[in-house]
């Protein structure tokens, strides 16, 4: 499923115009980036945990020439699914 098509969904599900759910899944990304953003975790019950994760820095290898490099550390977004969403499945 695409960003348009999910659109289509949420407007089918809630009953609202394609617009109105166009701009909602756009607050909800954007809210959930910028919650990331200052480190927080955002916990949507049943559904799932979106969290910061921490990768230290590794040795790796640049797969072209062979040649050993240094990989920096970085922080990256994840996500937990929920319990509700877990039996769903």
């Amino acid at each position: 499923m695409n960003k348009s098509e999910l659109i289509e969904a949420i407007a089918q599900e809630a009953d609202i115009s394609k617009a109105a759910a166009a701009k909602a899944l756009d607050g909800l990304t954007n809210a959930v980036t910028g919650a990331l953003k200052k480190g927080d975790t955002v916990t949507l019950v049943g559904f799932g945990t979106f969290y910061v994760g921490e990768r230290a820095a590794r040795n790796g290898r640049n797969p072209k020439t062979g040649e050993p490099l240094q990989i920096k550390a970085a922080k990256t977004p994840k996500f937990r699914a929920g319990k509700a969403l877990k039996d769903a499945l």
